[in-house]
């Protein structure tokens, strides 16, 4: 079952303040972006001679778009898609996994934050001196 977007509320935008941040993604997200990004630099190797030309390829560009837009769609911008999006259009560094190194980047940031899914734990105050 697909889970709902969520909305903005345009309150704070018409009244000239920032909107919230959106949720943080839960654990079924971060595995689902995960598979799709490891899929994604799977297939542009193995299908190498599809996507050999570099940013010259169609094929190529369309797929690392759908990729982009769903990834965000998924995790929310993070700012290290850029980077991983412009890396595809250089040829032979396209060839690197920058869907995944990015994705795991974001998985590894959400560690610091517990997932919308989980609930934070609490903090072990160590023992005093008695």
């Amino acid at each position: 079952m697909a889970e709902p977007l969520e909305q903005v509320d345009p309150a704070p935008l018409a009244q000239g303040q920032a909107p919230s941040q959106p949720a943080k993604p839960t654990r079924h997200r971060l595995r689902v972006a995960l598979a799709i990004a490891a899929a994604t630099d799977l297939t542009q190797v193995v299908l190498l001679p599809l996507f050999a030309e570099g940013a010259l390829s169609p094929l190529q560009d369309a797929l690392d778009v759908v990729v982009a837009i769903t990834l965000t769609t998924l995790l929310g911008w993070h700012w290290v898609f850029l980077p991983s999006f412009l890396a595809e259009l250089v040829p032979g560094v396209d060839l690197a996994p920058t869907w995944t190194a990015a994705v795991a980047w974001v998985m590894l940031r959400q560690k610091k934050d517990p997932p919308a899914d989980q609930p934070p734990q609490p903090n072990a105050v160590p023992p005093g001196p008695r």
